[in-house]
C-alpha cells in the first residue's frame, strides 16, 4: 500500500458514496480575503484608482481561487476513505472517534503523533480520527476535520466487516 502521505488514484465512479463533506473556508476567513483585498485599492491608489480597483479585483479572485481549489474532500465509499489528496482501503481503517471541544484541541495539538496523516482546517472545530491497522504502513492514525463527525464515525465504523 502507497504511505498515506502519497496522492492517491481516485476512488472507482461504480463505488457508491457513504458520506461526503467538503472542508469548505468559515465565513470569516472569506472576510478576511475580503479585507486583504480591499487593501489592494491602497496599493495601487498612489498609481491611479481604476488601478486601486483593479488590483482589489484581481487580488479578490486569486485568493477566492485559490481558496476554493485548496479545499478537500472527505468521501466515504464502500470501499475507501480519502480525505483531501489521500486515500486508504477500509480494509486498512480500524476504529474511528469524533473529538470536539478541547479534546479536538488536545487531538491537534498535545496527543498529536507525528507520524499521522492530517488533513486538518483550523476554522473547523471538530475532528475524526481513523485508526490504520496496515502492517506496511507506518502511518498510526489520519486526523481528519469534520464539521459533522458523529455522521463520519458513523459511516466509517458502521460498514460491513471487511473480508
Amino acid at each position: 500500500m502507497p504511505d498515506a502521505t502519497t496522492p492517491a488514484p481516485a476512488a472507482r465512479s461504480t463505488d457508491p458514496v457513504v458520506y461526503s463533506e467538503k472542508l469548505w473556508p468559515a465565513w470569516w476567513v472569506w472576510v478576511v480575503v475580503a479585507g486583504i483585498s480591499a487593501a489592494g485599492i491602497l496599493v495601487f491608489a498612489p498609481i491611479s484608482m481604476a488601478a486601486g480597483y483593479t488590483g482589489a479585483v484581481v487580488l479578490l479572485v486569486i485568493l477566492g481561487g485559490a481558496l476554493i481549489a485548496s479545499t478537500p474532500a472527505v468521501v466515504v465509499t464502500a470501499s475507501s476513505l480519502r480525505a483531501g489528496r489521500a486515500t486508504v482501503p477500509l480494509k486498512f481503517t480500524g476504529s474511528a472517534e469524533g473529538f470536539s471541544g478541547d479534546e479536538a484541541t488536545a487531538e491537534r495539538g498535545p496527543r498529536l503523533n507525528g507520524l499521522a496523516y492530517l488533513c486538518i482546517r483550523g476554522w473547523i472545530p471538530s475532528v475524526v480520527r481513523v485508526e490504520l491497522t496496515d502492517p506496511e504502513d507506518r502511518t498510526p492514525y489520519w486526523l481528519v476535520s469534520s464539521r459533522h463527525p458523529a455522521k463520519l464515525v458513523a459511516a466509517l465504523n458502521e460498514r460491513a466487516p471487511a473480508a
